[in-house]
């Protein structure tokens, strides 16, 4: 059976994502991934709509600029401090620093640099301002179920 990549498709593919500046490998799945084509919260919108069509086999290649992908960097989300108004656990780059707001509203932030005595952390997605391809192969394409397409998302 030779079916394409459409609406309601039960699609699993491998990827890899790779910094379009460097050429370096950011993330890559070699388990298969499931999805449902059509409304999902698993891929980028122009990475299913430019899988649309595609069959089994098929080794697909997707620029995505910055805005397509994790947006712009925002500077308002990076803060340098002295390091010794920071915590020992979070004194390493790499760790995750969780923040509330005034309205109780959370956000987590990344320990990007330390250097000269100061701490500085980011709460930007790690990709943000970069483009990115994502080099995707179609493994296997079929009906999805009515529970997948109800349940949308990931199915792994």
């Amino acid at each position: 059976m030779n079916d394409t990549i459409s609406t309601n498709k039960f699609v699993e593919l491998t990827y890899r994502i790779v910094d379009k500046s460097n050429g370096e490998v950011i993330e890559q799945v070699e388990d298969p991934l499931g999805y449902v084509q059509g409304d999902n919260t698993l891929l980028f919108n122009q990475v299913t709509k430019e899988l649309e069509g595609k069959s089994v086999g098929d080794e697909v290649e997707i620029l995505l600029k910055a805005e397509e992908a994790f947006g712009p960097k925002i500077e308002e989300l990076i803060f340098t401090d002295d390091i010794n108004n920071v915590p020992l656990e979070y004194r390493y780059i790499g760790a995750s620093v969780t923040m509330q707001n005034d309205k109780g509203g959370t956000k987590d932030f990344i320990v990007s640099n330390i250097e000269d005595g100061k701490l500085t952390i980011d709460g930007n997605h790690p990709l943000a301002g970069k483009d990115i391809i994502f080099y995707v192969e179609v493994l296997s394409i079929r009906d999805a179920t009515a529970d997948e397409i109800i349940e949308g998302g990931s199915i792994e």
